[in-house]
């Protein structure tokens, strides 16, 4: 069993080959002087400063010269002292040094480090909060630029500001009410009821709106998962080339040529989405489409919006068949958006009596009409319809947490019909505030943090 005061090292860059390479190691403070004597031989390793230093293994072969940075404990990443070797990023050499320092040190306890530990240093040591941490994970696999700043503002706690902010006020009114409880007899200042329920009414509010910023923020970090479903040649491929850009599907009269699903990210206003490009449902007797149209089946319990194209030319008979299996496979809650392609085959009379329907939406992939219309369609059904400036990235335990603690206020809101029952009332604002303390790291089980930094990369 591992302890969280063992020393550790890692390899803290990407695999795979590059200019530079990084090989992290933290331990206590105390133990630093050992281990810079152990892995260069020297005592004078100025702190914060960088050395230029050969790098032997045990058998006193060079293997690089290294830049060499020293951070004395508690001002560093994990708040251990830290050591950082810099590299040439060859894989091969990475791993020798890793060795090397695995087998100089084997006798001060040196082991490798798990996924996500160094993370989880920096948090049990206090040098941030789980927000924090967790963010740092989301800002390394961010996959657009507005996921990447909202990751950013999670880092430096802008998030954690805002919880610790409602947190604060929930403790407060809290203290207010354990007063009542516990000193009857005294004069406490009997606005008592009414102030009291008007507190939990602005902190409900305060509430919601950071839930509704959160629930934007977890659509940043994860992405949206878009279905692109219809029968063969409705322009699927066509309208997934057109999103994003570049031609990531091949395109045929040829009815059948998408055999299988196609992932492709694209950005829409600087809100990840993840368009899945499907097979064209239809009754086949080809072994090979069959396939595909069973993986697109299964594209549809995946997805978080589906569009379901359709030939608005008429070329393309659409006996609503596929619609029915569509409805029959997505979950309730999960929007279906029809869309007819190909109005640049239809008379100007026609294309605006369509426009005017509001229960489709009318494109052209060819001509690109229609086409930003439903690009905020999108956004609009996952609401992100409004600017990205300012959201903080947010994951499903953060919405957890925030609907628990919605539900304790909710609960303590009820009870100013029955304000006797005070002692309720102080118990459901401790829950909510409990409640968002599991955000922050504070009354978070060690399984909890275990699985959450398990996700995390090596080395970091």
């Amino acid at each position: 069993m591992h302890s969280n005061k063992d020393p550790i090292v890692a390899v803290s860059t990407a695999a795979g080959r590059g200019g530079i390479g990084i090989v992290r190691l933290s331990c206590e403070g105390k133990l630093a002087p050992l281990f810079l004597v152990k892995l260069f031989g020297r005592t004078d390793i100025k702190p914060r400063y960088a050395h230029l230093l050969p790098f032997k293994d045990d058998r006193g072969e060079l293997l690089d010269t290294c830049i060499v940075l020293y951070f004395q404990a508690p001002a560093s990443y994990t708040g251990e002292a830290v050591i950082e070797i810099q590299a040439h990023g060859g894989p091969v050499l990475m791993q020798m040094i890793l060795r090397a320092c695995l087998k100089k040190c084997r006798d001060l306890g040196l082991r490798l480090a798990e996924a996500g530990e160094f993370t989880k240093r920096a948090f049990l040591n206090g040098r941030m909060d789980l927000a924090q941490a967790e963010a740092v994970s989301d800002l390394i696999d961010a996959v657009s630029e507005s996921a990447a700043h909202a990751a950013t503002r999670s880092l430096t706690g802008q998030f954690s500001l805002c919880i610790q902010h409602l947190g604060g006020q929930l403790n407060e009114l809290r203290a207010y009410v354990e007063a009542i409880l516990d000193f009857p007899e005294e004069e406490i200042d009997h606005l008592a009821e009414g102030r009291i329920f008007e507190r939990i009414a602005e902190c409900i509010r305060e509430l919601e709106d950071l839930f509704s910023k959160a629930q934007q923020g977890k659509v940043l970090k994860d992405g949206v998962s878009v279905a692109l479903v219809g029968s063969p040649n409705v322009g699927k491929s066509s309208l997934l080339n057109a999103l994003a850009g570049d031609d990531v599907a091949i395109v045929t009269e040829i009815a059948g040529t998408t055999r299988d699903r196609i992932e492709h990210w694209v950005t829409i206003e600087g809100v990840p989405i993840k368009m899945i490009d499907t097979a064209g449902v239809r009754e086949t007797n080809d072994v090979v489409e069959a396939k595909g149209i069973e993986r697109t089946m299964q594209a549809l319990t995946e997805a978080d919006v589906v569009l379901h194209l359709i030939d608005a030319s008429g070329d393309i008979f659409d006996d609503g068949k596929v619609l029915e299996t569509v409805r029959s496979v997505v979950k309730a809650t999960v929007p279906v958006i029809t869309v007819a392609n190909k109005i640049d085959k239809l008379s100007s009379v026609s294309t605006t009596q369509f426009e005017e329907n509001a229960n489709k939406y009318f494109i052209s992939v060819r001509t690109g009409q229609g086409l930003e219309a439903l690009k905020k369609a999108l956004l609009a059904v996952v609401n992100m319809q409004n600017s990205t400036d300012g959201l903080f990235m947010a994951r499903e335990r953060h919405l957890a947490c925030l609907g628990e603690a919605r539900a304790h206020l909710a609960a303590a809101a009820d009870m100013r019909s029955e304000f006797c029952m005070i002692e309720l009332l102080a118990e459901e604002l401790r829950l909510a505030g409990k409640a968002l303390g599991e955000i922050l790291g504070e009354t978070t089980a060690d399984d909890i943090l275990g699985m959450i930094f398990s996700k995390f990369c090596i080395g970091k």
